[in-house]
């Protein structure tokens, strides 16, 4: 389980992954400017809903943001992302590539 430090660390290792300030990121989520210094600093924790939000921000899941071992996350929501979008016939087709590209690694 994840503690306020582990949170707050988790954070700021992915808003510097994006190249973006603490300050830019509370402005640009309609926060106070200090709103997340405050979480990486451990003085407070967002709510449910601002975290989705963050998460939202950040372009990942809430699930990539736990999971630290998963260093291609942006990569991966992008290509959900883009999957969606496929009709069903391409999204079988697809999913059947990368089976084989799978198997073959």
């Amino acid at each position: 389980m994840y503690d306020t430090k582990q949170f707050s660390s988790r954070l700021t290792q992915l808003r510097m992954e994006k190249g973006i300030s603490a300050r830019t990121m509370s402005i640009e989520l309609g926060q106070n400017v200090s709103y997340i210094n405050r979480i990486e600093n451990g003085k407070a924790l967002p709510s449910l809903t601002q975290f989705f939000n963050i998460c939202d921000y950040l372009g990942i899941t809430p699930r990539d943001f736990f999971n630290e071992e998963k260093n291609h996350y942006t990569t991966s929501h992008k290509l959900y992302q883009e999957t969606e979008k496929l009709s069903p016939d391409l999204a079988r087709n697809l999913l059947e590539i990368l089976k084989k590209l799978n198997q073959s690694t």
